[in-house]
C-alpha cells in the first residue's frame, strides 16, 4: 500500500473568505489529505480568536463537503509543524504579484528549513483575486456588505463581531 500524500494549507483565516475556501477545494484535489492549519499571528490584529477561526473553517470545509480535510490549529513554526502533521506539501495561495514576491521568499526560506516538504502555488481564481481578509474586516468595519466575500455563516459572525465590538463606522 502507498503512502498517502498529506498537504498543509496553513493561514490565519481571520475570517476565512471565498478565496480561501476556493484554496481548500483545490487544494485537496492534489492530496491524499490536506490539513488546515490555522495560526495565531497576533500581528495581523485578529478579529477572531484562533478557537473561533476554527470552528468557522470547520464549517466552511462542512459546507464544502469535504472529507479529506481536517483543521488544526498551531503556534509554531509553519515547518515544524508540517514535519509533525507529515505534510509533504505545502499549499498557498497567490492573488497577485506582491503576494508572489512573498510567497517566493517564505518558499525559500521554508526549502532551507526542510527541503523535503515541497511548496505548491495556486492562483486564485480571477473573480475572487481582490478578496483578503484585511480587507473584508475593513468593509465590514465601516458598514459594507460583504456578502460576495464570504460565506452566510463567516458573515454573520463578522456581522455579530462587528457588532458586539461596537466597532461599526460611520459615513
Amino acid at each position: 500500500m502507498s503512502e498517502s500524500r498529506i498537504g498543509l494549507y496553513p493561514g490565519t483565516f481571520d475570517p476565512v473568505t471565498l478565496g480561501h475556501s476556493d484554496i481548500i477545494r483545490r487544494g485537496s484535489k492534489l492530496v491524499d489529505r490536506l490539513i488546515i492549519g490555522v495560526t495565531t499571528n497576533p500581528s495581523k490584529n485578529p478579529m477572531f480568536t484562533p478557537e473561533e477561526r476554527m470552528d468557522m473553517v470547520l464549517a466552511e470545509v462542512a459546507r464544502l463537503g469535504l472529507d479529506n480535510v481536517e483543521v488544526l490549529g498551531f503556534d509554531a513554526l509553519l515547518m515544524k509543524f508540517a514535519e509533525k502533521v507529515g505534510a509533504s506539501v505545502i499549499v498557498r495561495g497567490l492573488r497577485a504579484v506582491a503576494d508572489f514576491e512573498y510567497e517566493y521568499q517564505m518558499a525559500g526560506m521554508n526549502q532551507q528549513l526542510n527541503a523535503s516538504i515541497e511548496t505548491v502555488f495556486l492562483m486564485a481564481d480571477i473573480s475572487l483575486q481582490p478578496i483578503a481578509s484585511k480587507l473584508v474586516k475593513e468593509i465590514a468595519l465601516y458598514g459594507g456588505d460583504i456578502a460576495p466575500f464570504v460565506a452566510p455563516h463567516v458573515r454573520d459572525l463578522v456581522a455579530a463581531r462587528v457588532a458586539e465590538l461596537g466597532l461599526r463606522g460611520s459615513l
